[in-house]
C-alpha cells in the first residue's frame, strides 16, 4: 500500500511546491512509483511538470465536486514512474461548492483511496491556506511534511498549522502523522539562516529532517522549463538535496531502493 504525504504550510513562499515537485521526482528516480496531486489552484506543480494549466479540462476539482474518476485524468510526466493529477484555476471554486456537501472534508480521501494500490508514494501539493482543500488533503494523508524557510518570521504561523493538524487528528484523521519539518531556502553565508536552523532544531528536535534544502538558482529556474531539478540540473545542489530528502523519507519508512 502506498503512503500519502501532504506538503502543507499556509504561509506562501516557503518552497512548498518546489518541495512537492522535486521530492516526487526524486522518489520516482529512486524507482518508487509516485503520483503527485496538484491541489493548489495556482497550478504551479502542473506547469512545473510541463503541462499547460489552461489546457487542463478536468482536474482534481472535478473529481471532488462532480465525482469524475481520478484514474481518467492521471497523466504521465517526463520522469519515468512519476504521474500527475493536474490542477486548474477552477479549484478556487471547489471550496465554495463543497460547503454544503455531506462529509465535505473527506472528498479527496474518497477520490484517491483506491490509488494507494497503484503507487508507492502519493504526494499532495496543498495551497498556501488552511482552507477546505488543504483540510481535505490532510484528512486524506497518512502524514504531512511542513516546509519552513530559513528566514526571519520562519516560525510565524507554524503554531497555527500544528494546531490545525491536531484538530484534524482529533476529529477527522487520527492516523495523520507529521513526517517531518523541512528547512528550505538555506543560505550558508547568512547568520540568520544558521540561527533559524538552530532555533527550529532546538524547538522540534527529531521532527526536523536532516536534509536541508539550499537556496539555489537552478532549483528556481527548473519549473520555467517544465522540469523538476533532477531533470534540469541533476548535479546541482538543489537536485542533490531533494534526492537526499527522498532517500531519508524512504529510510524512515523502512524502504530502500537504489538508483539505476
Amino acid at each position: 500500500m502506498g503512503k500519502i504525504i501532504a506538503i502543507a504550510n499556509q504561509k506562501g513562499g516557503v518552497g512548498k511546491t518546489t518541495t512537492a515537485m522535486n521530492l516526487a521526482a526524486s522518489l520516482a528516480v529512486l524507482e518508487f512509483k509516485t503520483l503527485i496531486i496538484d491541489a493548489d489552484p495556482q497550478a504551479n506543480t502542473t506547469s512545473g511538470l510541463g503541462q499547460d494549466p489552461k489546457e487542463i479540462k478536468t482536474s482534481i476539482y472535478e473529481c471532488m465536486v462532480d465525482g469524475i474518476d481520478v484514474r481518467e485524468i492521471i497523466t504521465s510526466t517526463s520522469i519515468g514512474k512519476l504521474d500527475l493529477v493536474p490542477s486548474h484555476i477552477d479549484l478556487v471554486g471547489a471550496e465554495v461548492e463543497m460547503i454544503n456537501m455531506e462529509n465535505r472534508e473527506e472528498k479527496m480521501k474518497d477520490v484517491i483511496k483506491d490509488l494507494t494500490a497503484d503507487y508507492d508514494f502519493i504526494i499532495i501539493d496543498c495551497s498556501p491556506s488552511l482552507g477546505l482543500i488543504t483540510i481535505n488533503a490532510l484528512t486524506a494523508a497518512d502524514s504531512v511534511i511542513i516546509p519552513v524557510q530559513c528566514e526571519y518570521f520562519a516560525l510565524e504561523g507554524l503554531g497555527k498549522l500544528l494546531n490545525t493538524i491536531k484538530i484534524i487528528q482529533t476529529r477527522l484523521n487520527p492516523n495523520l502523522e507529521i513526517e517531518g519539518i523541512l528547512l528550505t531556502m538555506y543560505d550558508v553565508r547568512l547568520r540568520l539562516s544558521n540561527q533559524v536552523v538552530e532555533e527550529v532544531q532546538v524547538h522540534f528536535k527529531n521532527m526536523v529532517f536532516d536534509t536541508i534544502i539550499p537556496r539555489n538558482v537552478r532549483l528556481s529556474e527548473a519549473p520555467s522549463f517544465g522540469l523538476p531539478a533532477i531533470a534540469f540540473d541533476a548535479d546541482g545542489k538543489g537536485a542533490i538535496a531533494y534526492m537526499n530528502l527522498a532517500g531519508e523519507i524512504a529510510e524512515r519508512n523502512g524502504l530502500s531502493k537504489v538508483m539505476n
